[in-house]
């Protein structure tokens, strides 16, 4: 089954509890240990590339300036840190977008809408051609009716399909251009857009908005349509980062989450209640895997919890309120800064609990979920 960041929160679930138990024998700060040791442009990977401008140590700069890391650990709780990444893939993304005669666009794209992307694609249209996103309408069609799309997923919709959204979108700002330079008898070259207003460089009198010129299509050369198809090569990582504060009960071992903040580079957050969404979304799910979700397999091989009364997944009566912190450091390979955000915010959460319950306990958890029982026999 689809899965965010899959095979990424297992590894960090122990290298990030690493990481906290050599800070613990060095004395130093969690978060300053990282800071020292943080990759940045230019480090390679340990998998060979090298790492393009990421947001890592920022995140931690974030991380350890938020209030919450700041304040005074509640009596009887503890607290953990841990950071994560994830990357994204570009693939194949199509768009076209059709001029309306009212000065509003139809954008068709291929990227099934599974977090908001048909709004955040729309937003890219709307700002090359500087016109409200209440005048884009967006529609996912299949891709027998537009140039191929690839999946949807891995963290790649809004960065791949929003790019090609960005290029059809230009193609719209030249033929409109074009079209008042017909309209005006002068070279396209003479003329630019900006906000959704096409005006002569040399000519202050020649300005005409781009609804205006919608309204001429028809005596200018027909419709106007903007076409699109990319496959992009900038990809951009994000990394993200929690802090989370857990209570223990002595005698059942349960864990309660009683504070979480999730810190990510987000590139640059397109729609930010959604991207706030996104990081809200994977932590819940993080914290799910940490705690609560677990297969049960019976002597035949077969899941015994597959329902959903069964299969234990957090609630909000599980869980606070979750502070999210986006931290905006561009990604140099997409036209607005773009990086995936879907999936690198489930990897922290995991080792972060578990660093949680070590600062609580003072016993290292070695395995997932965090049971109540789990808890009590790492004690033994």
């Amino acid at each position: 089954a689809a899965y965010r960041a899959p095979g990424a929160p297992n590894a960090a679930f122990g290298m990030e509890q690493a990481m906290n138990e050599l800070a613990g024998k060095l004395g130093m700060d969690q978060i300053d240990l990282r800071l020292k040791n943080v990759a940045v442009e230019g480090t390679r990977r340990p998998d060979g590339p090298v790492f393009r401008r990421i947001g890592a140590k920022e995140v931690l700069e974030a991380m350890r300036d938020h209030p919450h890391y700041q304040a005074t650990k509640p009596d009887g709780h503890g607290r953990g840190v841990a950071i994560g990444f994830w990357f994204n893939i570009g693939f194949d993304s199509a768009c076209n977008i059709a001029v309306n005669s009212d000065g509003s666009i139809n954008l068709t794209e291929g990227s099934t809408d599974i977090g908001g992307s048909r709004t955040s694609i729309a937003m890219h249209a709307a700002e090359v051609l500087g016109i409200p996103v209440e005048d884009v309408r967006p529609s996912v069609v299949d891709t027998d009716t537009i140039g191929f799309t690839a999946v949807t997923g891995g963290s790649r919709t809004t960065f791949a399909t929003g790019w090609a959204a960005y290029e059809a979108a230009q193609d719209v700002r030249t033929q409109s251009i074009e079209r008042a330079a017909t309209i005006w008898d002068v070279n396209p070259d003479s003329l630019d857009m900006e906000d959704g207003v096409i005006s002569s460089k040399t000519d202050s009198e020649l300005k005409m908005t781009f609804k205006e010129l919608a309204s001429q299509m028809s005596e200018t050369g027909g419709g106007i349509t903007g076409r699109a198809a990319v496959n992009p090569k900038g990809v951009g990582g994000s990394f993200a980062g929690n802090i989370v504060d857990v209570s223990v009960d002595d005698e059942t071992g349960k864990v309660t989450v009683e504070r979480f903040t999730c810190v990510q580079d987000v590139g640059k957050a397109i729609h930010p209640s959604y991207v706030e969404g996104q990081m809200q979304g994977g932590s819940v799910q993080g914290i799910g895997w940490a705690l609560n979700e677990e297969y049960f397999m019976n002597d035949q091989g077969n899941m015994a919890n597959s329902s959903l009364l069964d299969y234990r997944m957090p609630t909000s009566l599980d869980l606070p309120m979750i502070d999210t912190v986006i931290v905006e450091v561009a990604n140099p390979g997409h036209p607005f800064g773009v990086r995936g955000v879907g999936e690198a915010n489930i990897v922290p959460p995991t080792p972060a609990i578990a660093n949680a319950v070590f600062d609580a306990t003072g016993n290292i958890m070695t395995q997932l979920p965090l049971t109540p029982g789990s808890v009590l026999d790492s004690g033994k």
